[in-house]
């Protein structure tokens, strides 16, 4: 399959092509000259269109890391045949770093104060990857290794508290970790519709227009089929309300009911 046949494939928006398109660059770089490459910072919705595309490619070396187990944003890192990815992970040069800063006592900075301060020293968001708060008056920041030289000599302040920032090593990122409540409800069926509604205790015609509205994506790819069938393991997202993941589908309840076992993340 050509590049323009799998681009048109995998591609659904002109700015997704394009995304694309780098990536398959990048895949290039790796196995046709032999050296380590990487993407920029991937939401979960793109890192989810590049798995699409990497599967329609077939056979590409490569993982997607943001720092630490579990990342929401991430780089894909492919590798030429010589390298392994365990030892990608551990290079100390390789193309992730991290930082710390540590507020005033006191100070309670949201993740929105840090993510505009770092913006405002010209840090694109495709440069920056997951935002932690281990500690109210402590911030760790995930980055491309290029751009840390930059934060460490111009980040002076987020929202209107003064911060000093350092390096630190990426096994000392302290992510939270999350805290999701535990749903159990039955449906007719899993269709998408009704697996949302459960979900986020929705009525179900209300889950059914927020799918039509293209505020749904299941796996991180919106869907706008609200008779999708839903699966064990599938994450759901709807913008405003957050995320649910259907953790079990046990079996049938004695009225023939299909039983779920969700938990909402808000």
């Amino acid at each position: 399959m050509t590049k323009k046949e799998l681009l048109d494939r995998c591609a659904r928006t002109g700015e997704e092509r394009v995304l694309l398109a780098r990536v398959l660059d990048k895949l290039e770089q790796a196995q046709g000259r032999g050296i380590p490459a990487h993407t920029p910072f991937l939401s979960p919705g793109e890192q989810a269109a590049v798995a699409d595309l990497l599967a329609a490619w077939g056979n590409a070396k490569c993982i997607f890391w943001g720092g630490y187990s579990d990342a929401e944003r991430s780089v894909c890192l492919f590798l030429p045949d010589w390298q392994e990815a365990e030892d990608a992970l551990q290079d100390p040069e390789g193309p992730l770093a991290a930082a710390e800063a540590v507020f005033p006592l006191g100070a309670e900075p949201g993740h929105r104060d840090i993510l505009g301060a770092l913006m405002g020293l010209g840090l694109t968001r495709e440069k920056l990857g997951d935002i932690l708060l281990p500690e109210p008056d402590r911030c760790q920041v995930v980055l491309l290794r290029e751009t840390l030289p930059i934060l460490l000599s111009q980040w002076e302040s987020a929202g209107r508290w003064h911060v000093s920032p350092r390096a630190i090593p990426l096994n000392e990122l302290a992510p939270r970790p999350l805290q999701g409540r535990v749903l159990r409800d039955t449906v007719a069926s899993p269709r998408l519709d009704a697996v949302l509604a459960a979900g986020f205790s929705l009525p179900r015609s209300k889950a059914a227009a927020y799918i039509a509205a293209g505020r749904v994506a299941v796996n991180h790819r919106e869907c706008l089929k609200g008779d999708k069938l839903v699966e064990e393991g599938d994450v759901l997202t709807c913008r405003g309300l957050g995320k649910c993941i259907l953790r079990e589908m046990p079996g049938q309840s004695k009225k023939g009911r299909t039983m779920l076992v969700l938990e909402r993340f808000s």
